[in-house]
This record gives C-alpha cells, structure tokens and sequence, in this order.
C-alpha cells in the first residue's frame, strides 16, 4: 500500500495493540491481501526508522501470506521500543495479533481521540 486513502480507511477497522507495534486491518474489497507500515519522527531519526520499518516488512512478508486475513489491507505502526525488541518477540507477537484479527477481537477504541477537541466555551 502507498496511498494515503488506503491508511486512513485502514484506520476505521479492526485494530490490535501490542508493545511494540499496532496492527489495523480492514477489508479492501477483493484488491488481496495488502500491507503498510507507518514510523513517526517520534520514534527517531531516519536511520532508526528505516531500520524499524524493514524489521517490520520482514516479519510481515513471512507471516501475512499465512496467517493475514484474505482480500484485507494489513497496517502496522511502530511504537517506540519496537527496534530494540528481540525479533522473536516481535514474530510471537505479530502471531498473536494476527490471530485475534481472524477471531475478529479488536481492541476497544480510546474514547476521545486526539484529532477531535471539544469547542471552547
């Protein structure tokens, strides 16, 4: 996935936290199984990030073919922490998210995100 509509609308499906990462999916309408990855500044420096996001193209490109959901676009986005963690960890992990995405157990959504400010009175 490279285009920015395919993240937003991935971000109104299911989603699954974990430590080091947090897992979105949504179904995409018979265009396969897709995946994206996502590293904010917040996390460091371009050489951080790159490193975290080909940490997390491995682990997707290993696993999503055999425990991604069908016809879904797959997003993770990386927390801070997630380059020091042992890629093991991260594998058992990604497995565990995985499988609570195919029994279609999301984690509950924050009540009053970010984005949305309540008007000024």
């Amino acid at each position: 996935m490279q285009r920015r509509a395919d993240f937003l609308s991935a971000n109104h499906g299911l989603r699954i936290a974990r430590p080091a990462f947090v897992l979105l999916a949504r179904p995409n309408g018979g265009r396969g199984v897709r995946f994206g990855i996502t590293v904010t500044k917040k996390i460091g420096n371009a050489v951080v990030r790159n490193r975290m996001k080909r940490r997390f193209r491995e682990l997707l490109r290993a696993s999503l073919p055999i425990s991604g959901l069908p016809d879904h676009d797959h997003v993770l986005i990386g927390r801070e922490g997630g380059v020091e963690r042992d890629f093991a960890l991260l594998r058992s992990e990604l497995a565990e998210a995985l499988g609570r995405l195919a029994s279609g157990k999301g984690d509950p959504r924050r009540r009053g995100s970010a984005g949305r400010r309540s008007p000024r009175r």
